[in-house]
């Protein structure tokens, strides 16, 4: 698959890039995919919830009625999860969520998303860029010149930039991440993934690791 190179102007270079058939162009594996955004989202997770339980409250631990005969629910005392304001049954406590996945599959994951993105023809390469200064409108100045402005933009680098990142870090459709970065979830949650020119091969030496 063949792409034109687009200055930041918005206007054709005259270059092509070619997309690796064997990373762009396979069959895109819907599991693995969910395998890995399903594992993306619980690493976000703090796993930090915590409610108390019938030990953990204070109160009295006077039995309130008998055991037998009220025709209510037992309740031994005022912490009782029977009651209003008393504990809770089996609550929330602290965890870790994060779950090991193999290598592989998380490389089939993140080729299986490059490959729905350029079947969707939501691919653009634009040229090496960098900024002078971070400055917030000549980036929204280059989406607009590309016409993806209005999109949900992830834009992929070679190496860290930071006038590119700092100038597109207020803007809350677009993302600035490096090619070591790239994951499934991030390719998947953008409308149009907008590579530099050197991330094409910075995304093929990823998977040749």
């Amino acid at each position: 698959m063949e792409l034109s190179v687009f200055n930041i102007s918005g206007k054709e270079t005259g270059k092509k890039v070619t997309l690796n058939d064997a990373i762009y162009g396979i069959e895109p594996n819907d599991h693995v995919i969910w395998l890995d955004v399903k594992q993306y989202m619980a690493n976000q997770r703090q796993g930090t919830h915590k409610s108390k339980e019938r030990s953990e409250m204070s109160g009295s631990t006077r039995k309130l009625i008998r055991q037998k005969g009220s025709g209510g629910a037992r309740r031994g005392d005022i912490n009782s999860p029977v009651l209003v304001g008393g504990a809770r049954v089996f609550g929330p406590r602290p965890r870790n969520y994060s779950f090991k996945l193999n290598k592989k599959v998380k490389a089939l994951a993140r080729k299986s998303a490059l490959a729905y993105k350029a079947k969707e023809n939501q691919i653009m390469v634009v040229e090496d860029l960098s900024f002078d200064a971070p400055k917030t409108k000549d980036f929204v100045a280059m989406a607009n010149s590309l016409q993806v402005a209005d999109k949900k933009l992830l834009l992929v680098l070679p190496d860290q930039n930071k006038n590119v990142y700092l100038s597109a870090r207020n803007l809350q459709r677009v993302k600035v991440i490096t090619a070591s970065e790239l994951n499934t979830y991030s390719i998947l949650d953008c409308t149009c993934l907008l590579l530099a020119e050197s991330s094409v091969a910075a995304i093929d030496n990823l998977f040749k690791a």
